[in-house]
């Protein structure tokens, strides 16, 4: 799995119809550390949010969005 650091971070209150049942949820773009950034979901796990140089891993990828977590 990829690994990387947070470079920037929201947090989604208003989401599309799609992800409504989801909001909020946190994104992210992370700085990968085999090069490039990617947009990523930050997966939630009891309130903590990443924050910017914060450690993180990918744990999966649902539709083609990759969900990371902190490291």
């Amino acid at each position: 799995m990829r690994t990387g650091t947070v470079y920037t971070e929201t947090v989604v209150y208003s989401a599309p119809e799609k992800f409504v049942a989801e909001a909020p949820y946190q994104v992210a773009i992370i700085s990968l550390d085999e090069g490039g950034r990617v947009t990523v979901r930050i997966f939630d796990e009891a309130g903590e949010r990443v924050t910017i140089d914060d450690r993180v891993t990918e744990i999966e990828s649902r539709d083609g969005m990759p969900f990371f977590r902190k490291a």
